[in-house]
């Protein structure tokens, strides 16, 4: 139900955005968005490399207080001012409840979320082993079972980038057990796999602007049944 969702609308104030426009207001994706309304436990946004996923990502995640480079709100590292301006044109609708915890979960940058967590000594609440000692995919299961503890409200940017097929399948688990814990996710993706959670809304990203998408109309599940059917046929097109 919406009423116990922690982030319930996105608005950006488009006659405030100055001009002409620079990145990231010159994303035509950008151009188009009003509002994102959030109805579901969990929402995906999917898209193209370039369309606007993690600009979006990374301005809810900096209104609602995270640390831009990864990690919770008590994380207040910074190794390279990268983050766009969008944030101070965005208003996010909260609901009534606060969340409990949260994390904000960037793959390009969480190697320096575990240099932070070793600075802070904080390996217990991960699993309490070093996450620089974990393959890149263990770090990320460790992060996912051991710290993030139910009621939180959770930002992933392409959280399948370390994760096998079958992680990815665990990672589908272990957010079913949160959801149930009362909390609520975002995550970017390019994942089929991720994106047919049960219940999920699906926001494609496109020059057009945003469109809710169901899963199996979406290019990333036709493109992965396509191939599943006929690998042999898709890669003659492809390199022949």
């Amino acid at each position: 139900m919406i009423s116990d969702l922690y982030v319930r609308q996105a608005r950006i104030n488009q006659s405030s955005i100055p001009k002409p426009r620079r990145y990231p207001f010159s994303l035509p994706v950008i151009r188009h968005i009003h509002q994102i309304d959030f109805k579901s436990k969990v929402t995906f946004f999917v898209g193209e490399n370039g369309t606007g996923k993690s600009t979006l990502l990374e301005a809810i995640a900096a209104n609602f207080g995270f640390n831009l480079e990864g990690g919770s709100r008590n994380f207040n590292f910074s190794t390279q001012a990268s983050h766009s301006e969008l944030y101070e044109y965005m208003t996010l609708v909260k609901g009534a409840r606060r969340p409990k915890d949260g994390f904000f979960l960037r793959a390009e940058s969480f190697y320096n979320v575990a240099t932070e967590v070793d600075q802070l000594a904080a390996a217990q609440s991960y699993g309490g082993k070093s996450l620089h000692a974990q393959s890149h995919g263990e770090s990320f299961m460790s992060l996912l079972l051991h710290r993030f503890w139910g009621d939180g409200f959770y930002i992933l940017d392409e959280p399948e980038a370390a994760l096998s097929p079958s992680r990815q399948f665990s990672l589908i688990a272990r957010m079913d057990q949160l959801v149930k814990q009362n909390s609520q996710f975002i995550i970017a993706t390019h994942s089929p796999i991720l994106l047919a959670y049960p219940g999920a809304d699906i926001y494609v990203l496109s020059e057009e602007g945003l469109t809710q998408t169901p899963y199996e109309s979406t290019e990333h599940y036709l493109l992965t049944k396509a191939f599943l059917n006929n690998p042999q046929g898709i890669l003659r097109e492809l390199i022949d």
